[in-house]
């Protein structure tokens, strides 16, 4: 089968806004959070794309109910953005990757979302299954895709890049199809650049069109308050020695008058939209001219690297734009934006100054780091089951073949020796 066309690398915006932030792994109350204000104000800046899942707790209802308003119908056409949601991962210790979970899923999503179609949709966290459970539902959503035209475009997403890789590898093997797009987070940071190095040769090989560097704070972790705590405790999966070496680089940051955050923000999203536009994209980029759909082509016409923000607050989303907004005017061909948005030079200029001292204190952190960077934690954990197999009858559970002795449900680790 031949890739979907037109290709997503063609039409996704290079800046997507995720809303795992709204969410009690993050915040106490996410019903508490001025959501429907802050996706209203993320449209009104010129973003045109929103990651969600029904994992993220009540994220796909909040986005939905920020849809469904006038606002939005009034003045921004549903063609105009793009959903991206997920499959298969129901909560921290439940997986189904079935085709009926799947189907149930993906009409949930178009409900809670209050949408006809959904642009994107991922196996959501495909490390904790089977490579066999994943092509069932990367298989399942393409049937839709063709039936009914409720998804545009297919792709996983997950933490262990060399299991992403196999993932997409195998995908393209068994259908003769590739994967539109594979999402990675936390692993094009200040302290890991993984997805980089090892991943990006392979999923490009493997010809996937487009690949989304999420969670560039790592999970919360490169703050300089530490990894952030919700109504859900201390979720981060970072181990305490990890968590060290943040925190002092953190400091290191501070006494030169910066935060680790803001160092890490800019790094992560300036690096990536150059190293990963062979994977990138050319949709609008959000470069701040008001209320006129943009094309990348005002960039010179090459793909950007595509990133993933996430805000609790109008005010994050504010600074994380500024940025955004500053590392476009760096760009080689950002002058003639940067004069039409009425940011000027001066804004050129200082992004170009900015951008050299983003690269000092950068290598400067990662020194004090150490034997951290590019360490990777392990994902699923160490004796991870997934309860949604475990606790099956055995009536719904398949036949195993003949064994002297009952094996237990586990999720093995498929790459021996494997640190992700």
């Amino acid at each position: 089968m031949a890739p979907t066309t037109p290709s997503l690398s063609t039409l996704l915006p290079p800046l997507i806004f995720g809303t795992a932030t709204f969410n009690d792994q993050y915040n106490p109350d996410p019903y508490k959070l001025p959501t429907t204000d802050i996706v209203h104000r993320a449209l009104s800046l010129g973003v045109r794309a929103f990651d969600t899942s029904p994992y993220y707790g009540p994220a796909e209802l909040l986005l939905g109910n920020a849809l469904d308003t006038p606002f939005v119908k009034n003045y921004i056409a549903r063609r105009d953005y793009f959903l991206l949601t997920k499959v298969g991962r129901i909560s921290g210790s439940e997986f189904d990757y079935s085709a009926s979970w799947v189907r149930k899923s993906v009409a949930r999503s178009l409900e809670r979302l209050r949408t006809e179609y959904l642009d994107v949709v991922y196996c959501h966290d495909a490390e904790f299954v089977s490579p066999e459970e994943v092509l069932t539902a990367v298989t399942e959503l393409r049937k839709i895709r063709d039936e009914s035209d409720s998804i545009k475009y297919v792709g996983i997403s997950g933490y262990p890049v060399v299991i992403l890789c196999e993932l997409a590898e195998m995908i393209l093997e068994k259908t003769g199809e590739p994967l539109d797009i594979v999402m990675s987070y936390a692993n094009f940071t200040l302290q890991n650049t993984r997805l980089s190095s090892l991943a990006l040769p392979r999923l490009k090989k493997a010809g996937v069109d487009v690949v989304p560097n999420a969670s560039v704070l790592g999970m919360g972790l490169l703050r300089h308050a530490g990894v952030p705590q919700g109504a859900q405790g201390d979720w981060h999966p970072s181990p305490n020695e990890l968590r060290s070496a943040a925190k002092a680089a953190s400091e290191w940051c501070a006494a030169r008058s910066d935060k680790i955050e803001k160092v890490a923000i800019r790094f992560a999203i300036e690096t990536w939209m150059r190293e990963g536009a062979a994977v990138g994209s050319k949709g609008d980029p959000a470069s701040g001219i008001p209320w006129k759909r943009e094309k990348i082509e005002q960039f010179g016409g090459t793909k950007l690297g595509v990133s993933v923000i996430g805000v609790s607050k109008i005010e994050e989303l504010d600074e994380t734009m500024r940025v955004w907004r500053s590392i476009l005017d760096g760009l080689e061909n950002g002058e003639e934006i940067a004069l039409e948005s009425n940011r000027g030079m001066g804004e050129r200029l200082w992004s170009l100054k900015r951008q050299e001292e983003v690269g000092k204190l950068a290598r400067g952190i990662r020194k004090v780091m150490g034997a951290w960077i590019d360490y990777a934690w392990q994902s699923p954990p160490p004796g991870f089951v997934n309860k949604a197999i475990a606790l099956k009858t055995p009536e719904q559970l398949p036949t195993p073949a003949p064994s002297p002795s009952p094996v237990p449900f586990e999720i093995l680790d498929r790459v021996s020796g494997e640190k992700e």
